[in-house]
């Protein structure tokens, strides 16, 4: 095989591709790419059709009949208006709301349910604040596979439980928050009465670092100077971290960009542990912000997503509900790029990070955005106020486009 699975704590390596966590001393696995094994260049992926599959040859799976519904290939957009408010050269925003379920979550799932196929697998599990859920239950049916989804009561965006009700999940309401649910998905995967896709998950995370990969091809094969990703349960930031290291050691790009973690106020105990200087998180019991899919107390991946940060020289911040809600309003109105609150914690971010002098105005910056703003349509009708209606009156009418 190319690519082994490793250890982030004790450096073990396995060929098991049936494990999660590592069996020596119950860390965290991630897969290893064999680079000296693995014969790709540039020309390799540039005439293919953009999307997760492009990137074959670096992806842990030995099939060729993945479980896929065209993912990836999602736009990096220039902002130019809005870079220009934020105080940064080039602005580009990689919307992975363009997803088929309409979030990021599809890249990891299209590889983590295909390997879940190849494992033999009949139940996909998993805890969600919302957008894991619609992503797994959506390739669950692709497959073939059953599939239970548990969610904190009461705190999931209605447009995420929508997808997967109506992708036929199990859908499985829980009296507690996010960490909550995790811990029951994890003992019931522990028994083998589920195959687990959280973000513990090795393999789910290795298709979200074609992030990374398609950043660099859409960009020419040039690196950005920084990359600001919002941070709930941390494996997407360190999954794109991971992403240009593999294209670094390959040859492909000479360069590494910074990684700046963006939380909210209520939900950030990464953005404490690098402030301090600690080499792991304090859980927050009780996380909460507008921002759903970021309300996470405890991140499993915290290890790698401060290893992520801190091995590429970049930072962390936290944003307040109202300003993530200010730059989710910015997004939409300047550029027309319309995501959840989540997602505009980049945007959030990436102010304070200029404010603050952690990213310089004549850098290039790339923000990811994580998920369609219909994942959350209570939250933007709780923000905007809907006019009463008038008559069908035409000097009415231009009145009120005048004011």
């Amino acid at each position: 095989m190319h690519y082994v699975l490793e250890c982030v704590e004790c450096g073990s390596e396995f060929d098991d591709d049936s494990l999660v966590r590592c069996p020596e001393c119950g860390g965290l696995l991630e897969v290893a790419l064999r680079y000296d094994e693995i014969e790709v260049s540039r020309s390799t992926f540039e005439g293919r059709r953009l999307g997760v599959w492009a990137f074959r040859e670096l992806l842990p799976v030995n099939t060729d009949d993945p479980v896929t519904m065209s993912e990836g290939g999602t736009g990096l957009h220039p902002c130019p208006r809005l870079g220009e408010e934020l105080g940064v050269r080039e602005l580009f925003v990689k919307n992975e709301g363009e997803n088929p379920t309409g979030s990021f979550k599809d890249r990891g799932m299209t590889v983590g349910v295909t390997k879940a196929v190849e494992l033999g697998a009949e139940v996909v599990a998993c805890a969600s604040t919302g957008n894991t859920s619609a992503s797994l239950a959506a390739y669950a049916a692709r497959a073939g596979l059953t599939c239970a989804v548990l969610l904190p009561a009461g705190k999931v965006a209605l447009g995420k439980l929508a997808q997967a009700l109506f992708h036929g999940a199990r859908v499985i309401p829980v009296n507690g928050n996010f960490d909550d649910a995790l811990d029951v998905v994890k003992k019931l995967a522990d028994e083998g009465i589920v195959y687990i896709l959280n973000s513990v998950n090795p393999f789910r995370l290795s298709g979200q670092r074609t992030i990374a990969y398609e950043i660099c091809l859409q960009l020419d094969w040039e690196v950005p100077d920084a990359v600001v990703v919002p941070v709930g349960n941390a494996g997407n930031i360190s999954a794109i971290w991971q992403g240009f290291l593999d294209l670094y050691r390959l040859g492909i790009i000479d360069e590494l960009p910074r990684m700046y973690g963006v939380q909210a106020e209520g939900a950030r105990p990464i953005v404490e542990a690098i402030r301090r200087g600690k080499e792991d998180i304090e859980p927050d019991p009780e996380p909460e912000t507008v921002a759903t899919a970021i309300r996470i107390g405890n991140p499993v991946n915290a290890i790698k997503a401060l290893r992520a940060i801190r091995c590429s020289g970049g930072w962390a911040v936290e944003v307040s509900d109202e300003e993530i809600l200010s730059a989710q309003r910015e997004l939409a109105t300047r550029e027309g790029i319309f995501v959840e609150p989540a997602s505009a914690a980049s945007i959030a971010g990436l102010r304070k990070f200029v404010e603050e002098g952690e990213i310089d105005a004549d850098e290039r910056v790339v923000c990811v955005t994580t998920g369609h703003g219909l994942k959350d349509p209570e939250t933007v009708m709780e923000v905007c106020e809907l006019p009463e209606p008038v008559e069908p009156d035409p000097e009415t009418i231009q009145r009120l486009i005048a004011e």
